[in-house]
């Protein structure tokens, strides 16, 4: 339909999606602060062999703010519902990584298989001095009123520990820009975060019985790339597949390499 829909959610909020293509119901879930423009590249193509949708998570995007204490999982959840549709193969990057496998979780008769990039589960494990310090500087650096500044720090994350910016495509780290500044303005620095996510994930995470795929940016921080590897290990028949030149957001970097990837473990689901 190529146009932003509303879904309505069981506290009054709304999400805001798109929703393409025809047959298996493939979900992508956008990172952190980004919307559902991180999957431009992917709503190009992959509607061609499955519905895709891709929502903007709750604060994020076009989606309405929270007012009261909620789980993204469970607002993905209802707009599955929402759609009759699934189960569906979820596809996650960093936060939407997180939000698939807690749905797998919590939900699990709506879920198919999991794709995961840079985390896990909703329960991240940093060790990594690099992860936690730019985490670290980027709140003091926005909060002071430098969104230029707070950006570039965010953008560190796009480019990785191990690369400068001009490894990129420069419509990479500015695309990631405009989506976060446009979730931020959002939000006021005093405003309470009512996100709350799954408990014990990793533990039950190891049980799970659908397939999982983690995708690796191979420029990625060691953290992010641990937790995508560490659920890869712990679920028994999962696999791993790493794109070298990327970091946080593969698809976004490559994405017709991170199609092929994608669309080979889709189809062999049948």
């Amino acid at each position: 339909m190529n146009e932003i829909t509303f879904a309505p959610l069981p506290d009054g909020g709304r999400l805001a999606y798109r929703d393409e293509g025809t047959g298996p119901l493939v979900v992508l879930l956008h990172g952190g602060f980004l919307d559902h423009r991180q999957w431009t590249a992917q709503l190009a193509t992959l509607p061609a062999r499955y519905r895709v949708v891709a929502p903007d998570a709750r604060g994020h995007g076009d989606s309405t703010n929270a007012e009261a204490p909620f789980r993204h999982t469970d607002d993905v959840a209802a707009l599955i519902r929402h759609l009759d549709a699934g189960p569906a193969v979820l596809v996650g990057v960093s936060m939407g990584a997180a939000t698939a496998t807690d749905t797998a979780l919590e939900h699990p008769e709506l879920v198919r298989a999991l794709v995961v990039s840079g985390a896990g589960t909703s329960e991240p494990e940093f060790v990594d001095d690099w992860t936690q310090k730019t985490l670290d500087a980027v709140w003091p650096t926005l909060f002071a009123g430098d969104v230029t500044g707070a950006l570039e720090v965010w953008n560190k994350f796009t480019v990785g520990p191990r690369r400068v910016p001009s490894d990129l495509d420069p419509a990479v780290p500015a695309l990631v820009a405009e989506m976060t500044v446009k979730t931020w303005m959002k939000h006021t620095a005093d405003e309470r975060d009512w996100s709350t996510h799954a408990a014990d994930t990793w533990a039950r995470a190891a049980k799970l019985t659908i397939p999982v795929l983690a995708v690796i940016g191979g420029s990625d921080s060691d953290d992010h790339r641990h937790n995508a590897e560490r659920l890869a290990d712990s679920v028994a028949g999962a696999r791993k597949v790493t794109i070298d030149d990327a970091a946080h957001y593969p698809n976004m970097e490559h994405p017709a390499e991170f199609d092929a990837v994608l669309t080979e473990f889709v189809d062999a689901l049948a």
